[in-house]
This record gives C-alpha cells, sequence and structure tokens, in this order.
C-alpha cells in the first residue's frame, strides 16, 4: 500500500522544495521531490495543505512528560511519555536514565524491551542513555547523589544485555574513565562526557579514545577561561565532537547559541530537551530521581537551587534555535534528527530521502506541529 503527502513544503538537511510531494510504501520513503503525475495513483492520499514536512525529530536526551519518568520504571509512564512525545513532533526517543539504583535502571531497561512490543500509538523507542550514576559528587547538578559511583562496564554490559544502551553520560576525570570510555568505544556505545569538572587535556584524551559527545553542554561543564581552555572550550574547537543543546532560554543564553552555531555549524549540534516529569505540565511540584523540584514560570529547579532538566517542547527548541540564529530550516533541521541519527550510527532515520524510514513531522509556518509519522502512520494529528 503506497501513500501520499502531497501540497507540502519539503524540508531536509539540504534541501529545500516549496511545493512537494512524498511517497511511502512499507513504512518507508519511496520517492520525496517534486510533484510527479502517477502519485495520484497512492491508496492513501494526504493534503497536507502547505504544510512544512521535516525528518521526524529524534530526542537522545529526555527524562519525562506528562508527569511521568523512565524512571517510573512502569508500563503506564513509558506509554504516557511516547505518546506525548508525538505531540512535540518526536518520532523516536532514546529513553534517558537518572542516577537511581542499579535495580531501578534494570527495570527501567526492561521496561524498554516491554514498550517496544506492546506500544502502537506512540514514538519509537530507539534504545537507552544512561545519565548517570558515574558522576563526580562535586558536579552532581539535579543528580541524586546518593547513587554515584565510579565507572563500570561490567553494569553497562548486564544493562545492555536487556536492552541496547546506545549512549552513556558520565565525568571523564573519575578513576577508571578512560579505560570505560575504551570498552564503550569498543562496544559501539557513544561514550558522553558531562557533570563534570574535567580539564581540557583530560578531555582529549577521552576525545581519542572515542567521546565524541558533550551532554547537555556548557551546564555542569568546566568553562572556557583564557588560561584553563575546559571541556567547553573544547567542545567549541574540535570539528568531530557533538555538543546538545537545550535551547530552552534557561539552560543557554541567546548569546551562547548564537556563538555555538557559528563555532560549531549544524552539522555538529544536537537539539535535545532533557525533559523532566513536568514537560506539558503546569507549574507546581514535582520531582526527579527522587529529589523535589519546583516549577516555577516553566523553569525546573531542585528546592536546593540547582536547575533540575527542562520543561522543554522539542519544537520550541527548534523555534529558538532559528529565531537566535537564522540558519536557514534546511540547515537548521540537521541539529533536530540528522545529527542524532548519524553520531548513534543509525543509518536511515534524519532524512527525506528514497531508502529511509518515513519518519515525518508536519510543521506550520510557526514551526508548531500538525502530525507527526511514525514509519508512514500518521499518529498524531493537531
Amino acid at each position: 500500500m503506497k501513500k501520499l503527502i502531497k501540497n507540502c513544503r519539503i524540508i531536509s538537511p539540504g534541501l529545500d522544495i516549496a511545493d512537494g510531494q512524498i511517497v511511502i510504501e512499507n513504512g518507508r520513503i519511496v520517492y520525496a521531490g517534486q510533484p510527479l503525475a502517477d502519485a495520484l495513483d497512492c491508496d492513501d492520499v494526504m493534503d497536507a495543505k502547505g504544510a512544512i514536512a521535516a525528518p521526524g525529530f529524534i530526542d537522545i536526551h529526555s527524562h519525562g512528560r506528562s508527569n511521568y519518568d523512565f524512571c517510573d520504571c512502569t508500563e503506564e509512564a513509558f506509554s504516557a511519555i511516547g505518546r506525548g512525545k508525538l505531540e512535540d513532533g518526536v518520532t523516536g526517543f532514546l529513553a534517558t536514565s537518572l542516577s537511581v539504583s542499579y535495580d531501578d535502571l534494570r527495570l527501567l531497561c526492561h521496561q524498554a524491551e516491554q514498550y517496544k512490543k506492546s506500544v502502537t500509538d506512540g514514538a519509537t523507542l530507539l534504545g537507552i542513555h544512561l545519565e548517570g550514576p558515574f558522576f563526580n559528587p562535586t558536579c552532581a547538578g539535579a543528580q541524586n547523589p546518593a547513587y554515584l559511583k565510579n565507572p563500570e562496564i561490567g553494569i553497562i554490559d548486564e544493562l545492555n544485555a536487556i536492552s541496547p544502551v546506545l549512549k552513556v553520560s558520565y565525568s571523564p576525570e573519575l578513576p577508571g574513565a578512560l579505560e570505560f570510555t575504551k570498552a564503550l568505544t569498543e562496544r559501539g556505545i557513544m561514550p558522553s562526557g558531562g557533570h563534570t569538572e574535567a580539564d581540557y587535556d583530560c578531555f582529549e584524551q577521552h576525545r581519542a579514545a572515542g567521546m565524541k559527545h558533550l551532554t547537555h553542554f556548557c551546564n555542569v561543564m568546566t568553562p572556557v577561561h583564557h588560561l584553563r581552555f575546559g571541556m567547553v572550550g573544547a567542545g567549541l574547537m574540535d570539528d568531530d565532537v557533538y555538543v546538545e543543546m537545550i535551547c530552552d532560554g534557561v539552560h543557554l543564553c541567546e548569546q551562547m547559541i548564537a556563538m555555538i552555531a557559528k563555532l560549531k555549524g549544524p552539522e555538529r549540534m544536537m537539539l535535545i530537551t532533557d525533559s523532566m516529569r513536568a514537560a506539558a505540565m503546569p507549574d507546581g511540584e514535582y520531582s526527579l530521581g527522587g529529589l523535589p523540584v519546583i516549577v516555577k514560570d516553566g523553569c525546573a529547579r531542585l528546592t536546593t537551587g540547582p536547575v533540575a532538566g527542562s520543561t522543554l517542547r522539542y519544537h520550541n527548541g527548534l523555534k529558538r534555535l532559528v529565531r537566535v540564529t537564522g540558519l536557514p530550516l534546511s540547515e537548521a533541521i540537521r541539529t533536530t534528527s540528522l545529527n542524532q541519527a548519524e553520531s548513534l550510527g543509525i543509518k536511515d532515520r534524519g532524512k527525506l530521502e528514497k531508502g529511509y524510514i518515513a519518519d515525518i513531522v508536519l510543521l506550520d509556518a510557526n514551526l508548531d506541529v500538525v502530525a507527526t509519522i511514525c514509519e508512514g502512520v500518521v499518529k498524531y494529528t493537531r
């Protein structure tokens, strides 16, 4: 069965077609380009009515939404987050953990596999992102200090055997961390530096060993100083390093967003939400990893003060990036899907091209979500 999406502006990395058509068969794109006469023979026709068609967003760092957290480790939590992500244009995500007990991490991985098998009305779960518990206690941020420990590759192997772990965030300055980076790289798992006081030389050692990601760039990370370059300096200078960006107006000021875009270019920036359970919820009292959180004016903070994730919805981060940087949509869109897919070794997502999985988000002129399509199936309409 062939599906046609007509009357859409196709935006894909390096591609901007004002009046386009997309033909989908068996969950994959078989054509994306100027209108074809024979495309009208498709079994199912969807009129986009001039909306932007872009690759579905991939959120590789998100803890929760809709008053649920992946670390709740319940079917209800995973299902609610997966459905909610569709409203934000997200077609694929990594279930991101916190620094919690090992038993909870095992439960999270088991629940991830259950989601893949049983949930059909949510975004696609692409894998696990372990954020913690391998963090420097002095850089815990909003992570629960009770569960922090030094890196252990055995823990990763055990969790990865339950559900594929695609990315691990940790402090590279911890004892045994360099061997840990090498072991992750050998296993095809992306090492990502974060919650860290590592200096430039420490990070460069890890980069040579395979660490090519920086977790929520600039946040809880050694800053640029004219005598101590830090991990932020390394992230800005090293061309092979991807940086996560939370463009919510809390984690990065607009000048920093503009500078990152100028120095890194759209090829190495990755928009994330780092959203916690208060995303798409009203201000009030919540929790993160067992720690109490207050959300006021959309900003989530522990009751002790530190910022505690975000309440950002994915499409709003794209809006801010485009407004602040002035990047053309065909360049800015790389930061929402293709970079994430390429960095994690996912070969068939992130473009609207023949052969790619038909993960598509339809956006209006304000970049608000009109519809979300996963593997050719319309799963959300506004």
